[in-house]
């Protein structure tokens, strides 16, 4: 009974733990509003590429009344570029107030409440499940965090919203694992996925570059592993202490696999945040960054915010599991449950995950030209997605290149799939300043071209005997034009 006690272990307490992931989190939140901070107007200003100005005057002529609750953002006060802007260094402040823990339970709102306005102005461009993921885990930290200026740092948190955030982990890691299953894919079922996923990517690295010319063998038991990890591993997360442990130890190397072989903005890094919850305070160090709890808490005494607490919790623990039975069960909601689903939606209180479900097995890139003639073209560079054959693939995460994820997506698709990309073109024979600062090189600096065409070519990572003759990461082929030869003479992007 000595051993079973000790192998199964008992919880020490998670006040040290919840200031650990608050300060966490606001490292996250930190790193999201900065990197949009230096793209924003490039996307969603008034001279961007999708303007948030745009989106909201449509809402407020076609939904009515109702359009606060479709589109809940606080740019309906004004959504000038300098409110855009103001929003993501608010952001940042906030994100570096939280370290200090004053006023956490106020500041983590206002984090998740300007992080869901830019989300739900931003279409496309904030878009991506790790978006989601940080506001379901925000606005969970909303009711993590304990009220008060100062609070006590020796108070204990709701257990329950702790465990709100391991199933969250739980979700995201079981559900990416079991999208791949059913969807059917044969690359999935084959173990084939892995020889396809690192160069076909987003945006791969240069240790990506190399992971892959380890061969099918390594690549079908790496998938293996993987499975294991978001199939298995996540049900440890509800068992005793010392599984518990085993699986934050698991899914933190995992995420730091990932890390390394491709850049996944701050995903990686707020999943590694989410583990921590997985702990207590017996197993952190002692030291200065944490509060120290030695001695005994106050008394807990049943406060308002714990009668706001209670029926949060079981709203949440339904949405919860209404995702999960969705993801099982493949077949439609009860309307009552699907009316219940549909109003949350637009908060991103509980959101579905899974990554990847279909593996793409081929790279097709776009690369936009511009000429002055028709005759002599000029390629414009990306800064981070694959252009120049002889580029070495790079590290960019936790920063986020927007434009670059997404023309990762326009190339999977045709360009009337993406009329965003017009938008986009459009900007460049208009030569907008915001739009030019997200690109790596212009060839036209003093005024824009006079047209402009866009061509697809198929890339893959350079075998080992080309990258030392050639100098090069990549070969590439020609397969086509994209979109049709544009002009000056096409329509304003505002049109």
């Amino acid at each position: 009974m000595s051993f079973v006690s000790r192998w199964f272990g008992s919880s020490e307490g998670y006040a040290r733990v919840r200031w650990l992931f608050l300060r966490a989190l606001a490292l996250v939140y930190l790193s999201a509003f900065a990197s949009l901070f230096v793209q924003v107007e490039g996307l969603i200003g008034s001279q961007g590429i999708l303007p948030a100005a745009e989106l909201i005057e449509w809402a407020r002529a076609h939904a009515g009344p109702e359009r606060y609750r479709l589109l809940p953002t606080l740019f309906w006060l004004g959504h000038s570029d300098a409110l855009l802007r103001s929003a993501c260094g608010a952001g940042a402040l906030l994100s570096a107030l939280a370290l200090f823990r004053l006023w956490p339970s106020v500041v983590f709102f206002l984090l998740w409440a300007l992080y869901l306005s830019l989300v739900n102005v931003s279409q496309v461009f904030l878009g991506y499940q790790w978006d989601s993921l940080l506001l379901e885990t925000g606005f969970l930290a909303v009711l993590l965090a304990p009220p008060g200026l100062r609070p006590d740092a020796r108070a204990e948190p709701p257990l329950a919203i702790i465990w709100l955030l391991r199933l969250l982990l739980f979700r995201l890691m079981f559900s990416s694992g079991m999208v791949k299953l059913l969807s059917g894919d044969p690359a999935w079922w084959s173990l084939t996925a892995l020889d396809f996923h690192y160069w076909t990517q987003p945006l791969p690295t240069w240790i990506g570059y190399h992971v892959h010319r380890l061969g099918s063998g390594f690549h079908r038991v790496s998938t293996i592993v993987m499975f294991v990890l978001e199939l298995l591993v996540p049900f440890l997360i509800f068992g005793p202490r010392r599984l518990r442990l085993l699986a934050c130890g698991l899914l933190v190397g995992f995420q730091v696999v990932i890390a390394a072989t491709g850049n996944y903005a701050f995903f990686n890094l707020l999943t590694i945040v989410l583990c921590l919850c997985l702990l207590d305070d017996g197993a952190l160090p002692g030291g200065k960054v944490l509060p120290q709890s030695e001695d005994a808490a106050p008394p807990i005494r049943v406060s308002w915010r714990q009668w706001i607490l209670a029926p949060m919790v079981l709203i949440l623990l339904l949405l919860a599991t209404l995702e999960l039975s969705r993801l099982v069960a493949r077949r439609p909601l009860p309307p009552p449950l699907a009316s219940i689903r549909r109003l949350a939606a637009p908060f991103s209180l509980v959101n579905p995950y899974g990554l990847f479900a279909v593996m793409t097995t081929s790279r097709p890139e776009i690369v936009v030209e511009g000429s002055d003639d028709g005759e002599s073209w000029r390629a414009y560079e990306f800064p981070w997605k694959p252009g120049d054959v002889s580029r070495r693939p790079r590290f960019v995460a936790p920063h986020q290149p927007r434009l670059d994820w997404q023309m990762w997506f326009a190339a999977l698709g045709t360009c009337e799939d993406n009329p965003w990309f017009y938008r986009f073109l459009a900007r460049l024979l208009e030569g907008s300043p915001p739009v030019m600062r997200l690109l790596e090189r212009n060839p036209f600096p003093t005024r824009p071209p006079a047209f402009l065409r866009t061509t697809v070519y198929e890339y893959r990572f350079a075998d080992a005997a080309t990258r030392r003759r050639e100098h090069v990461y990549w070969e590439r082929k020609l397969v086509g034009p994209y979109c049709p030869v544009l002009s000056t003479d096409i329509p304003s992007a505002d049109h």
